[in-house]
């Protein structure tokens, strides 16, 4: 009688069942799985993408901020400076520096250590501060030093030590320019040693001075302030920090449209768009299998193709002036290029005209285009209840029932598992008995024959 052989392990027919038994649905909830984590991550990328252009719309035309920009510069800039916003009117202006302002700073020298006790008061212009002496028994100038700076309430003085050999000189600077902000020092109750050297005269180092700026020439109206930036210009500040010599010829300030600048302004848009357009595009793209390109995490979504179609339309104005009139051109798959040549002549036949078609995306008066745009996608990223929130809620909520689907699929693969390895494990035993039984009668029976 030929002898039963065990042909196979139990262990791996167990789990070879068991992989069986649950396979179709593990295939299906892997797809699942790994289609919800691209989704996520897509969701992120797009997101990320959509803020960023947001915040680059607003740095372009937001509150007080225009694509076409103006330029303002003196003809000595060593004596002066300017900026000017869009809205500033072009034009030629003269001005005679007289004076400019200054910080008050100064020194008392011969200081030593000192007990405590008592208290200081310091200040400069409106503001005042207390130093309370009695905190410690002994003082140095430097102890004095990082108490005026660490002071609470101290808005208008900084303090310095100067080390003269055995003694020390105290130097303090009002932290504001004019007139008015000179520096102020008493004190009430403390060492005698330290009240007499804070009574004396101080050493003044620098005056405390107004800036004064005269309007035409040297004898023109005079417009005095403790700053030396001024706003009286509309749309410019100016700031002087140079006095002129009596005599001298005024400065000139040119203001004028600048036309590199809203180049730049206008590339800076056309650059940003053109970012979020190519995010998207990837998101949406359907792959090409022939090449082997993945497809985009929204290959399929509606929703995500409606949101790029609708960032072309609007940039495609229909209306009498296009972004094309000022050089800002669509492609055929709406990407974005800028001819600064025909921009500028552009500009020079209609100075404003860009910036009434783009418009402001200010939150208290959206206009134009980046308006238009900015809006639409705070229906994405609107932190409340936009749809980037929105989606990714759907998908968190969907990751955690497919985890908790994946768990209970384990928990049968390892019930279907521990059910077979047991069967198995079972017959093989049944096998090896019945091998040894055949063996035994193999052997009777040949015996018996001899």
């Amino acid at each position: 009688m030929a002898g039963i052989t065990n042909t196979y392990d139990p262990t791996t027919t167990a789990q070879a069942l068991a992989e069986a038994f649950t396979s179709g649905r593990q295939t299906i909830l892997t797809r699942q799985t790994t289609q919800a984590s691209a989704t996520e991550k897509g969701l992120s990328t797009l997101g990320t993408a959509l803020n960023t252009f947001q915040s680059s719309l607003a740095n372009l035309t937001g509150l007080n901020k225009t694509i076409s920009a103006n330029s303002a510069v003196f003809s000595d800039t060593g004596i002066a400076s300017a900026t000017a916003s869009a809205t500033a009117a072009a034009g030629t202006y003269s001005f005679f520096v007289e004076q400019v302002a200054s910080a008050h700073k100064v020194s008392y020298g011969g200081m030593t250590d000192f007990a405590g006790g008592g208290s200081l008061t310091l200040g400069a212009g409106t503001n005042s501060f207390n130093i309370d002496l009695s905190a410690k028994a002994t003082w140095t100038t430097r102890d004095l030093a990082a108490a005026i700076n660490g002071a609470t309430g101290n808005t208008s003085v900084s303090a310095a030590v100067v080390t003269t050999g055995s003694t020390s000189e105290l130097v303090l600077t009002s932290k504001t320019t004019g007139l008015a902000n000179k520096i102020t020092v008493s004190s009430t109750g403390a060492d005698a040693g330290l009240t007499a050297k804070l009574g004396a005269a101080p050493t003044e180092l620098a005056q405390a001075l107004d800036a004064v700026v005269r309007v035409g020439s040297s004898t023109g109206t005079a417009i005095t302030q403790p700053s030396n930036t001024f706003n009286v210009i509309d749309g410019v500040t100016m700031t002087v920090s140079k006095a002129q010599t009596a005599g001298s010829a005024p400065v000139t300030l040119t203001v004028a449209s600048d036309a590199s600048k809203t180049s730049a302004n206008a590339q800076a848009f056309v650059d940003a768009y053109n970012k979020l357009k190519s995010a998207i595009d990837g998101l949406v793209s359907p792959g090409d299998p022939e090449s082997g390109g993945a497809a985009g995490a929204f290959a399929g979504d509606s929703g995500v193709r409606a949101l790029r179609d609708r960032l072309v339309n609007l940039l495609r104005n229909t209306g009498a002036t296009t972004l094309a009139n000022f050089g800002i051109t669509a492609n055929r798959q709406g990407t974005l290029s800028l001819d600064s040549t025909r921009l500028t002549k552009a500009l020079a036949a209609d100075p404003t005209g860009l910036d009434t078609l783009i418009g402001s995306s200010a939150a208290t008066a959206p206009s134009g285009i980046a308006g238009q745009l900015d809006s639409y996608l705070k229906l994405w990223t609107n932190s409340a209840n936009g749809q980037i929130g929105t989606r990714k809620d759907a998908v968190s909520k969907l990751q955690d029932e497919l985890a908790d689907r994946q768990t209970a699929l384990d928990k049968q693969y390892d019930g279907a598992y521990a059910r077979y390895l047991k069967q198995f494990t079972q017959l093989q035993s049944v096998q090896s008995n019945m091998s040894y039984n055949t063996s035994l009668f193999d052997a009777l029976f040949s015996s018996s024959k001899d």
